[in-house]
């Protein structure tokens, strides 16, 4: 049988619809705002956005009485199949490696944390297989760009209350860290300069989804003879540029 031929539950289209409305909306919307977005009357919309409450799949502020995704959605994204991403942003990896010089990982949350899912080397450097591994958020340039788009009271849940210090220059303050997560987001990547291995540099920035949260990060890291600080800032405007285009091709 045809696509055409298939018969579809209307009450799941429309459930579907209007979770695809608020998890695309920028600001948590009313049921009045989402049933006109999805051509709904508000009765029904009232009662599928309830239904979708109770499973998780949304939440409802009981002050403002706006909705935004549940935690339901966020363990279902955590435990999904990352391939389709890698798919898609591996081009875009390859041509940050080539125009680097260095190497570019693509992380991903899980859970609580990140972890590298996809790994391109420039031409003629060898470099360490991050692939499975998971980044610590407070010392990597990766887990910074992730926390700094965060609201403050997730990144108090994930730092821990006395972050563990690497080396010499791993940030151990917690208000130094917020101030630094205020110039990532100001510049639109972040920088780690041996934080967690002393002659390891690199810089990140965050793939955002429509309500601007990080749903991936994009990294360039090397050696410090290869990558020193001056090089930095450029490096992070290409890993932003590259950044941008995994979200458009996510779009």
């Amino acid at each position: 049988m045809s696509d055409e031929g298939l018969r579809t539950i209307q009450s799941v289209d429309r459930a579907a619809a209007l979770l695809k409305a608020v998890a695309n909306s920028p600001q948590p919307q009313t049921v009045v705002e989402l049933a006109a977005a999805c051509g709904l009357n508000r009765s029904t919309a009232w009662r599928l956005l309830a239904t979708l409450d109770k499973q998780g799949l949304v939440e409802r502020d009981p002050v403002t009485q706006r909705y935004t995704v549940g935690y339901v959605i966020v363990q279902i994204a955590a435990a999904g199949d990352h391939d389709a991403l890698v798919r898609r942003a591996h081009p875009v990896l390859e041509q940050l490696a080539t125009e680097t010089g260095e190497t570019a990982n693509l992380a991903i949350a899980k859970r609580f944390t990140l972890v590298y899912v996809d790994q391109v080397e420039a031409p003629h450097i060898m470099s360490a297989n991050w692939l499975g591994r998971s980044a610590a958020l407070h010392a990597t340039s990766s887990g910074k760009a992730f926390l700094a788009w965060l609201p403050k009271e997730e990144r108090a849940a994930l730092l821990p209350a006395r972050p563990k210090r690497f080396t010499e220059t791993t940030i151990t303050d917690r208000r130094q860290l917020e101030q630094e997560f205020a110039t990532v987001r100001s510049e639109g990547y972040s920088v780690c300069v041996g934080e967690l291995e002393e002659t390891l540099y690199g810089v990140s920035a965050p793939v955002l989804n429509e309500r601007e949260r990080p749903v991936a990060i994009v990294s360039v890291w090397g050696p410090q003879h290869r990558v020193p600080r001056e090089r930095l800032p450029e490096i992070g405007r290409k890993a932003v540029g590259a950044a941008a285009e995994v979200r458009a091709l996510l779009a």
